[in-house]
């Protein structure tokens, strides 16, 4: 089992730094940096961590193909990889609809968007001139001027196409979920992506990119995974809420806090334990080593410690690293 984590950049990039080489002293292997326009830029954070840490692998979790072009994630990630020695990896994904939305971005076949981006981005980092004709992505012979090196490709998935996809062309896939029952389903449908084109489905590392709280006190690591799991239930499709027994209407019911700015309605009862036990992997050392356990007998590779980390992000570090990644 391999270990992330994640950071978001609204803290000042000198603090994530700081929680990255802390990271890296716990023994981590990954740490993912989100991409979203409203906070800081995310290959201008991966450049600040590649110079403040020696060994942990850094990436974007995850950019898009609609806000940056393919030849533009290439020559960024491609400057990170050679500022951290050869640690760079790529998370890549469709992106999120709502956002694209705020800034007049068109959202379009994201499958297909998704599959040529990477078929370009490979082609980048191999060093040719690419020149495609897919039905969003198009280069007329674009190349870099500079070698990247060899970046791993992880794709964001959620959905079973993309999932598929994944399996036939990522060296990852990123997954936002904690719970086995979600796993069971992905996995099955990253193994078909490799079948179809007769990959070992071994070679795609499959991730828990997961809301993740730990602390001592069990009451605090659920209290502070509240708010996050407001957002993914708020976000997630009814077939998923109906696999973990949460009534759909709950979904709109949340959705309308959050929009009113009514987190004291989340935390005094909106989201409720069950919420909590299905959308994040929450509570002492001892209990989430559990749910890592029982992932890892799913097919899970890798899980990575996503927002909140716990109620004290130095201390979650730190038990994370003393409590569970030295004792597997």
């Amino acid at each position: 089992m391999k270990f992330g984590i994640e950071f978001v950049p609204s803290d000042p990039v000198l603090k994530i730094a700081t929680y990255a080489k802390l990271a890296e002293e716990q023994g981590f292997d990954n740490v993912w940096i989100t991409d979203h326009y409203n906070n800081r830029d995310v290959y201008t954070t991966l450049a600040v961590l590649a110079l403040n840490t020696n060994s942990i692998k850094i990436g974007s979790g995850v950019t898009n193909s609609y806000t940056r072009n393919p030849a533009i994630t290439a020559s960024s990630i491609g400057a990170v990889n050679e500022i951290s020695g050869g640690r760079a990896i790529l998370g890549l994904g469709p992106g999120d609809k709502a956002t694209f939305d705020a800034m007049g971005v068109e959202w379009v076949k994201p499958l297909a968007t998704t599959r040529e981006a990477i078929q370009a981005l490979r082609g980048f980092f191999a060093g040719e001139k690419v020149s495609m004709d897919g039905d969003v992505v198009k280069f007329g012979g674009a190349k870099l001027a500079f070698k990247t090196g060899d970046v791993p490709i992880y794709m964001g998935a959620q959905g079973p196409k993309m999932l598929e996809l994944a399996g036939e062309v990522a060296d990852g896939v990123l997954i936002n979920a904690s719970h086995p029952k979600d796993f069971e389903v992905a996995v099955e449908q990253i193994k078909k992506g490799a079948a179809k084109i007769g990959r070992d489905p071994a070679e795609v590392d499959v991730t828990a990119y997961a809301c993740f709280s730990i602390d001592k006190d069990p009451a605090k690591a659920v209290s502070a995974a509240k708010v996050v799991v407001a957002f993914i239930v708020a976000g997630s499709p009814d077939l998923v809420l109906e696999r973990h027994g949460i009534p759909v209407e709950a979904k709109g019911q949340i959705g309308e806090a959050i929009a009113k700015g009514d987190f004291g309605a989340l935390m005094g009862g909106l989201v409720t334990d069950q919420m909590v036990e299905a959308f994040a992997i929450c509570g002492t050392p001892e209990d989430c080593m559990q749910r890592i356990r029982d992932l890892e007998a799913i097919g899970v590779t890798q899980v990575v410690a996503g927002s909140p980390i716990g109620p004290n992000k130095e201390k979650a570090i730190k038990l994370i690293g003393k409590e569970i990644i030295a004792k597997m």
